[in-house]
């Protein structure tokens, strides 16, 4: 019953803040990402413990400064969903910007949309769905809270034909939907299971990294188009990046360690809008010691 008030509350808020202008909704959420600074002690620890294993020659308070923009993006794009699973398609398409390889991405065949972390992901799949005729499959994990589950699932699934997947569900899903032509948004940057991973460099860094893309890209014969979202004053830029070329090569470690030498360049380009509170680095080669 507490769940359900409360998944039912924060539908009821998100339903009033949709009708804020955006500069007012990014004022709140500039407070509240700094009062989360302070407040999420441990969350800004993991934070700091991540950029200083991957940016070890930037002095710790420029990291800091990329932990607080990252605190305050993070409450900015939570309150973006407002608007963006209630707002018109009118309002969306005003504040979202969509350019990049899309008459690429319309061509037949197979593709995987390489979505990275960054803050800016939900709003990178709803222009996509505004711009989009074609069956589209997204990997998801479970809400506790299953009036939450519900209303996020209805949200991200408001445009076109979207099937989302539970993990659970296993691989048969996905690979139907690539082998029939359409498309998969994939998040593969977290820090999964240990048994589904294989360890490599991530800034440097010997990491536990799902090689997922790889194996999809190869099962489903299709080809990969990285999806990235930058937080702008107006909204969101959104880029949808051009197919990469020579991959998948057959060489699951190769493809995948290529996946995150890709990242670290996009992430360069946009430090503090990337997902630093997740404990990427959890699982730790053999004999190493933990970081967090």
């Amino acid at each position: 019953m507490r769940k359900t008030f409360s998944g039912y509350a924060v539908i009821a808020l998100m339903h009033l803040l949709s009708w804020l202008p955006l500069w007012l909704l990014r004022a709140i959420g500039c407070t509240a990402g700094q009062l989360l600074f302070w407040l999420a002690r441990p969350r800004r620890r993991v934070a700091l413990t991540n950029l200083r294993l991957c940016f070890p020659q930037t002095d710790e308070p420029t990291r800091r400064r990329w932990v607080r923009a990252s605190f305050i993006y993070f409450c900015q794009t939570w309150l973006d969903r407002s608007w963006l699973w209630l707002g018109s398609p009118r309002l969306l398409r005003r504040r979202l910007h969509l350019h990049g390889a899309l008459e690429q991405y319309q061509q037949p065949g197979a593709v995987i949309v390489l979505t990275p972390h960054f803050y800016g992901l939900d709003a990178a799949a709803m222009a996509m769905a505004l711009h989009n005729d074609r069956p589209v499959a997204s990997i998801f994990m479970k809400q506790p809270n299953p009036v939450l589950d519900a209303w996020i699932k209805a949200g991200r699934a408001r445009f076109g034909e979207v099937r989302l997947i539970n993990r659970a569900e296993g691989l048969r899903p996905v690979i139907q939907t690539l082998r029939k032509g359409g498309v998969l948004y994939l998040l593969p940057d977290m820090n999964f299971a240990a048994d589904e991973s294989i360890f490599v460099p991530f800034f440097s860094v010997p990491t536990a990294t799902v090689p997922s893309l790889s194996r999809f890209a190869q099962m489903g014969r299709a080809r990969v188009m990285p999806l990235l979202s930058r937080v702008t004053r107006q909204g969101y830029d959104i880029e949808l990046l051009p197919a990469w070329q020579d991959f998948p090569t057959g060489d699951v470690p190769a493809d995948t360690t290529r996946m995150n030498a890709e990242l670290e360049g996009w992430i360069r380009s946009m430090p503090a809008q990337y997902f630093w509170v997740h404990k990427r680095f959890k699982s730790r080669p053999p004999g190493e010691p933990p970081v967090y």
